[in-house]
């Protein structure tokens, strides 16, 4: 299916090339005021794409783009797929041994080529005109589709620079849909720095209390039903964007793990953010490390986990210096990307006593995850163990459930230990000697005595 998307893909698009070789040539006959048989770029007629089952074909018609919007679009993806198109634009003034102003464009820092910005587009479709270039630069406003819906944008600039010098970019994902016949999944870089997070449970694999659950049933609710309640509903006019909640409790009772399999069973990427990490040093790097992720995750129904969520939602201090004032200032932005930010955020903490007060109003759930009962850690033993081991006749994981106060995440320590010792003998015998064993272990490394 892959292939045919590829196949189908650069059938449409050579066809569009044509189309944007067109426009380039007449541009450069009207330019040169040679005789030519259109007297303006627009009467140049894009390609018919109707039919074509290509991932290129299905935007367009999806978007609904304009003459001009899909103009841009394959201004925008010329460098990536056909750079030798744009070599027309590398002639020098005689006068000043540089590109020519009007035409915009710069050269990247690897590619020899022309990269085309904001100031190239207004040449090729507007020349002289004065109203077709002021209504054109509407398409890198912020509230058009292609910036809401992070497709094409222009490059930041200085501010003392002219808005149109920036390059035209385009997203990654588009480049993939459009190359690959799929979006790939951002891997983890310094251009993105979050990690996909994955698990093999399923939903029923999940030991957890009955409050625990009823919350996170809500959560699904909002994942099955937001877009009803938002468009259908009206509540959009009332309702912020999107559903935060933040997740707390003491390490290994969970918090991570149901994050993996929520996502998973409503089959939603979900992306873990370890704030902990995150937060420079540097001054204005937190805010461009969650920036490039906010700006990925736009529109694409992912889940994004912010771990550790005290390193920046910690109780704040008085101001004293520059460094405070810019701690707060990095929680304010991260605030206002979460607010505005159309799908599910979950914060997660060890301490609910960590976060500011201030911040809990933000959302709209807060779920507690409580060390198991002892009932429940009976359930976390029984179903731990591989069914290809065999428990001692005096193990008693009932008895040891009682006894025992520890987390679903420390017994499954414990039972990776018995069942290495188990190994480490040749044998599949799970003994009470290398249960015990286990448990001091983990509560020496929370400094507990049995």
């Amino acid at each position: 299916m892959v292939n045919d998307n590829i196949k189908s893909n650069a059938e449409d698009i050579a066809r569009e090339i044509e189309w944007f070789r067109e426009i380039l040539r007449t541009r450069s006959l009207l330019n040169a005021r040679k005789e030519t048989k259109y007297s303006d770029v627009y009467e140049i007629v894009p390609p018919e794409l109707n039919g074509s089952i290509s991932a290129y074909s299905s935007f367009l018609n999806t978007h609904n783009l304009n003459y001009e919007e899909r103009f841009l679009l394959i201004l925008g993806l010329v460098p990536h797929i056909k750079p030798e198109m744009l070599d027309m634009f590398l002639v020098r003034n005689e006068n000043t041994q540089n590109i020519y102003t009007e035409f915009g464009g710069k050269k990247g820092k690897n590619h020899s080529g022309f990269i085309p910005t904001g100031e190239t587009a207004m040449f090729i479709l507007a020349g002289n005109n004065l109203e077709r270039r002021f209504r054109l630069q509407c398409c890198f406003d912020g509230h058009h589709k292609f910036s809401r819906e992070n497709i094409l944008w222009l490059e930041d600039i200085g501010k003392d620079e002219p808005l149109l010098s920036g390059s035209i970019c385009v997203s990654q994902e588009i480049l993939d849909l459009f190359t690959l016949g799929e979006a790939r999944k951002p891997n983890f870089s310094g251009e993105f720095p979050a990690k996909l997070l994955t698990t093999k449970m399923e939903w029923d694999d999940l030991i957890l209390n009955y409050q625990v659950q009823s919350q996170l049933e809500e959560i699904e609710t909002w994942i099955n039903h937001n877009k009803t309640l938002m468009n259908d509903w009206g509540m959009d006019k009332i309702l912020k964007p999107g559903y935060k909640t933040l997740f707390y409790g003491s390490p290994g009772t969970g918090k991570t793990t149901t994050a993996a399999i929520l996502g998973k069973k409503n089959k939603r990427d979900v992306y873990r953010i370890d704030l902990s990490q995150m937060v420079s040093k540097y001054v204005g790097e937190t805010e461009k490390n969650l920036a490039k992720i906010f700006d990925r995750a736009e529109n694409k129904e992912w889940v994004l986990f912010f771990d550790e969520a005290d390193a920046l939602f910690g109780k704040r201090t008085s101001t004293k210096d520059a460094h405070d004032r810019y701690a707060n200032q990095q929680v304010s932005y991260l605030l206002q990307r979460i607010e505005d930010f159309d799908g599910l955020v979950i914060l997660a903490t060890n301490l609910k006593g960590n976060i500011d007060d201030a911040f809990m109003r933000r959302f709209q759930s807060v779920i507690h995850f409580p060390l198991p009962s002892a009932d429940e850690r009976l359930k976390i033993w029984e179903n731990g163990f591989s069914a290809s081991t065999e428990l001692d006749k005096n193990v008693d994981l009932g008895e040891i459930a009682a006894k025992y106060e520890i987390s679903g995440g420390a017994i499954i320590n414990i039972i990776q230990h018995c069942s290495l010792k188990a190994l480490g003998r040749n044998s599949n015998l799970i003994t009470l000697n290398d249960i015990i064993e286990g448990i001091k272990r983990e509560f020496h490394k929370n400094r507990r005595t049995l």
